[in-house]
């Protein structure tokens, strides 16, 4: 096969590997009250493995992507793979909140931060031309976990308990994940992906220092932040807020489907439009549309309500997510891509922490998550305004890709 069709392979194999991975770490939002009620955990509790799992996943991922750059993305996903069954076997045998934690949310998110950005950094150095959709195809994984793995969850828990359930999981995770690293490849020499002399001599003289300390860097770090910030909360509550306005667990979980199918649609047609429209105009427009939805959530609460809301919710954070990869290549390069995505997504992991717990903490304070809703609406307004001020492209990079600016 030749390395441009191969490109596309990758493209697959990063689809696959990110469905099974994230849609195996975000089990923990159906098995949230069947935990709670086994063991007598608080809500909180449990929702803080999830706030450490954000957390570990995004530092994680900034050695990862930097590792990655060095090695090649093979070992690095490999090795994830194995971490990450391991991980859930042992969450599955805590038995205290704090094994939980550790298991779940500490080990969990080191392994699922291996898959995000080393696979992205190596499609973006595979892929010369339509980055934004095969960037956005490759994070279709995320945008399926939850019509793939979340209904599967839901009805292993139906047949057994949360410790086999979650067993049954990890065991899933190494019979997928292994062989499907085994075909990871690592990019093809810069020279082969077509970019002008003058573009290949400015990626080289790039540094991880200068990187950080520019401005391009400070605003994607801070817009992926807040965009995180406001989503995080609704991804992993909205199953539980369901179940609490009356509607039957198998059918709340089906909410959390229905935006995970409205987020592959959102991927597929943002990641087409930043081709075609530019990539940050359509970052901002996907922004304001996840801020509304969130404040839509408040309202919500017969099953086609929900249904409508995350529909939209689902569409907007789905079809942003991407992007930031995308602005990250047009800024910085491919040669330090991995580190600088993956330091932008620990940047993000922060905002993605704040949600569990704030919503946790919410629901055991007030009884209902109301004042999740207003502050995930908020801060994705914030969102808004921090991405408001990115600068112009480099001229190296619009030579490149007039398209993406």
């Amino acid at each position: 096969m030749s390395e441009r069709r191969y490109g596309w392979v990758m493209v697959a194999l990063g689809a696959f590997m990110t469905c099974i991975a994230v849609g195996a770490m975000f089990s923990l939002a159906v098995y949230l009250q069947p935990i709670t009620q086994a063991t007598g955990w608080s809500t909180t509790a449990v929702s803080a493995a999830m706030t450490l799992n954000f957390l570990a996943m995004g530092a994680a991922g900034f050695g990862w992507g930097a590792l990655s750059d060095r090695i090649g993305p093979r070992p690095v996903v490999l090795a994830g793979a194995v971490l990450l069954g391991l991980g859930l076997f042992l969450a599955s045998r805590a038995q205290t909140p704090l094994q939980f934690q550790l298991a779940f949310g500490l080990l969990v998110g080191i392994a699922v931060g291996s898959f995000f950005s080393p696979m992205i950094a190596a499609v973006m150095g595979w892929i010369s031309e339509h980055r934004g959709l095969a960037v956005s195809l490759v994070s279709v994984g995320v945008g399926v976990a939850p019509m793939t793995m979340s209904p599967f969850a839901a009805w292993l828990i139906t047949q057994m308990d949360w410790r086999a359930a979650q067993m049954v999981i990890a065991v899933l995770v190494w019979a997928t994940l292994v062989p499907a690293a085994l075909f990871v490849r690592r990019p093809p020499p810069i020279e082969m992906t077509g970019k002008s002399d003058a573009a290949i001599a400015q990626e080289k003289s790039m540094t991880l220092r200068d990187a950080f300390v520019s401005a391009p860097f400070i605003v994607l770090a801070l817009t992926f932040f807040a965009c995180c910030a406001a989503h995080a909360g609704p991804i992993f509550h909205t199953v539980t807020y369901a179940m609490t306005c009356g509607i039957a667990p198998l059918a709340a979980v089906t909410v959390y489907s229905v935006e995970g199918l409205a987020g592959l649609g959102g991927r597929l047609a943002l990641g087409v439009a930043a081709d075609r429209l530019g990539v940050k105009r359509v970052l901002i427009a996907g922004l304001v549309i996840q801020a509304l939805a969130a404040f839509a959530f408040i309202s919500a609460s017969r099953l086609g309500e929900f249904y409508a809301v995350a529909a939209i919710f689902g569409f907007a954070y789905g079809g942003v997510m991407p992007l930031y990869a995308v602005l990250a290549r047009e800024y910085f390069g491919q040669r330090i891509l991995g580190a600088v995505f993956g330091a932008a997504a620990m940047v993000s992991s922060l905002g993605m922490a704040l949600g569990p717990a704030i919503g946790g903490w919410v629901f055991d304070t007030f009884g209902q998550y109301t004042w999740m809703y207003i502050y995930s609406g908020t801060i994705g307004l914030g969102a808004v305004a921090i991405a408001l001020a990115f600068p112009p492209f480099p001229k190296a990079a619009r030579a490149v890709a007039p398209a993406a600016a």
